[in-house]
């Protein structure tokens, strides 16, 4: 989880393959009114969010095997709705600053739906998840190779330092 730009979906692919779990990509299920406001430069409101949240709670409970799913989850009330799906769920935070953030979705905004111009409100809207239960904060400007290692340790009891 994390802000725009910082690798949710990079990291993901990694994590799912490595432990072999399925991955479900949250920006699949933003419904076609949803992707038109944030290609418009115009930011999701918590109603917006509503459907997106319940679709991604019910990805979680029909995968009782565990999952891999990649989404922002900005607020401690999303990730608790995901929770409630969910309990025992885990999240990796994706820590990266807002220059960082706005350089990687600037390059990537000839292929992805999501307008450039949103960074700041997602750091607007970012409530830091550290001091949760159940979460791991990584550096997001790390080596892919190494953030997934982190994560597989974490998952599996071997947090690396």
């Amino acid at each position: 989880m994390g802000v725009a730009g910082c690798g949710k979906s990079s990291l993901g692919n990694a994590v799912a393959r490595v432990e072999r779990l399925p991955l479900v990509e949250g920006d699949d299920f933003h419904s076609a009114a949803n992707r038109a406001k944030m290609s418009q430069g115009i930011a999701l409101t918590d109603a917006d969010r509503e459907g997106w949240l319940d679709i991604l709670g019910q990805q979680l409970q029909a995968h009782p095997r565990g999952l891999v799913l990649t989404c922002s989850a900005l607020k401690r009330s999303y990730r608790d709705r995901l929770r409630k799906a969910q309990p025992g769920l885990h999240f990796v935070f994706m820590d990266i600053r807002r220059e960082d953030a706005q350089t990687r979705v600037t390059a990537r905004s000839a292929t992805h739906f999501f307008s450039t111009s949103l960074v700041d409100s997602q750091f607007a809207t970012l409530e830091s998840p550290v001091g949760e239960s159940g979460v791991l904060r990584v550096d997001a400007l790390l080596p892919l190779v190494q953030l997934q290692a982190q994560v597989s340790a974490w998952l599996n009891g071997k947090e690396l330092a």
